[in-house]
């Protein structure tokens, strides 16, 4: 049964992209210009967002949340008792008013536990202190779209800002496939040249999970 909710679905000629938010049997996803920014085919959003912040192991302390979109994983990971802030980015603001209008994405402006900044990723990472992070969430848009978050120069900042033993879930998806192209050889290289060393592939998640 789908929950109760108005589709909501706009054009902004600022960002020349469509907007629209879809429900389904859970928690609705975001779609931007025919581009689905949550799995939604074999599993629902809702058992995505908990299969990345659980792949991550029992998590507490300060977490990072690299890309906001409607808050899941940020809205899972402050609900658990042993994290004490969570810090969540997001750059546009097509998609924090979406948010807003999202009753399942309630907790991302309500719960005082979770601090939401307006802003690229790129460029907040590298204001952050040195190893200042329990956690990182990285769920970031596919790589044709975003690929400064999947640059070494981006990694380097992941790394610096995790504290030694912490642990990052980086969604990879099956990046290219439909095209012949193999990006997750190279992402994995990058992140090996960004210091990281431990990293296992989990494919439920269709996630890295790495440890430094």
């Amino acid at each position: 049964m789908s929950v109760d909710l108005a589709e909501i679905k706009f054009y902004d000629e600022k960002t020349s992209r469509f907007y629209r938010l879809v429900r389904t049997s859970t928690w609705p996803y975001l779609e931007i210009s025919g581009i689905r920014m949550h799995r939604a085919d074999t599993i629902d959003p809702k058992t995505d967002a908990v299969m990345k912040v659980r792949a991550l192991g029992k998590i507490y302390g300060i977490v990072l949340d690299c890309c906001t979109g409607l808050g899941y994983t940020a809205i899972l990971a402050a609900r658990v008792k042993s994290v004490r802030k969570v810090i969540t980015i997001e750059k546009d603001e097509n998609v924090i008013f979406i948010a807003r209008q999202n009753s399942f994405s309630r907790d991302l402006f309500e719960n005082e536990k979770i601090e939401l900044i307006v802003g690229d990723a790129f460029y907040e990472v590298a204001k952050f202190k040195d190893k200042c992070f329990n956690f990182i969430i990285h769920d970031p848009p596919t790589i044709s779209i975003a690929p400064e978050l999947y640059s070494l120069e981006f990694y380097r900042q992941l790394y610096r800002i995790l504290k030694d033993g912490g642990r990052m879930v980086h969604y990879v998806g099956r990046p290219g496939i439909r095209r012949g192209k193999r990006y997750l050889k190279g992402i994995i290289k990058r992140l090996r040249m960004a210091g990281f060393t431990r990293i296992k592939h989990v494919e439920p998640a269709l996630s890295l999970i790495i440890e430094k």
